[in-house]
């Protein structure tokens, strides 16, 4: 997996920018994980990494915020053949919008399965609604969050309940910890260790504070992330044609 679109710098080429996009392969579909805030910077970045638009199968999108969905349109544009799955909760003028590019909306309520292999966890939490990407790796599982407003430790959890799966091989994303004390952050840390997660890599609104905690904590299982940066993952259980190369 890539990560597009982040504020934190990694690779010097990209611009960094508040927001959040990531894009994994070798799934059935590449799947688009939300798509930063701007259309002119997440495709900027996709094509100096080598990428293409028309790659795309599927896009996530997380929740409604700007800064995961502002960059779709300008994708759509550019590839109106892709599947959008989103909350149900978004309001009806934004799937008007995305229908009206071309793009076809799979709207989401509740746990289910994407494909063999990819699940959302469904719509979470009671303020902010928001959905986490689970994908099944030979390691364990991968869940990608937005921003986890819903809180990332009960996310987590959620993944493990809807795929069955103990292990969790990787969490990575925004976990939404910024302005949390250090104390409250090595809890955090602690619930991650007991729900068996195995490497962490925060990024976007994690903060600063987080990122230092969770390095310490995790140590060489902490991967560090930004805008740029490519995680290579364990092959997944339902690979499409290529196998990844062995995580490092």
């Amino acid at each position: 997996m890539i990560i597009l679109y982040d504020n934190n710098p990694f690779d010097p080429r990209l611009k960094t920018a508040w927001g959040f996009s990531c894009l994994v392969r070798g799934l059935q579909k590449i799947i688009l994980f939300d798509t930063g805030g701007d259309g002119t910077t997440l495709l900027s970045n996709l094509r100096l990494l080598g990428l293409e638009p028309s790659q795309v199968g599927i896009v996530f999108l997380s929740h409604i915020h700007g800064d995961h969905t502002g960059g779709l349109g300008e994708l759509l544009m550019k590839n109106p053949n892709v599947v959008t799955y989103l909350p149900n909760s978004f309001p009806g003028n934004f799937k008007q919008a995305v229908m009206s590019l071309g793009g076809l909306v799979e709207e989401v309520s509740e746990a289910r399965e994407i494909f063999p292999g990819a699940y959302t966890t469904g719509e979470l939490g009671d303020g902010i609604r928001e959905q986490a990407l689970v994908l099944k790796t030979r390691e364990g599982l991968l869940v990608i969050t937005g921003c986890a407003h819903p809180g990332i430790v009960s996310m987590v959890r959620k993944a493990k309940e809807i795929s069955g799966q103990e292990k969790v091989y990787l969490v990575v994303g925004g976990f939404h910890l910024l302005g949390l004390t250090p104390m409250h952050i090595e809890s955090i840390a602690e619930e991650f260790r007991l729900l068996s997660v195995q490497r962490v890599s925060p990024c976007h609104c994690s903060g600063d504070r987080a990122r230092t905690v969770f390095r310490k904590k995790f140590g060489a299982d902490y991967v560090e992330s930004g805008v740029g940066k490519e995680i290579i993952l364990p092959d997944f259980e339902y690979p499409h044609s290529i196998k990844n190369p062995r995580a490092r």
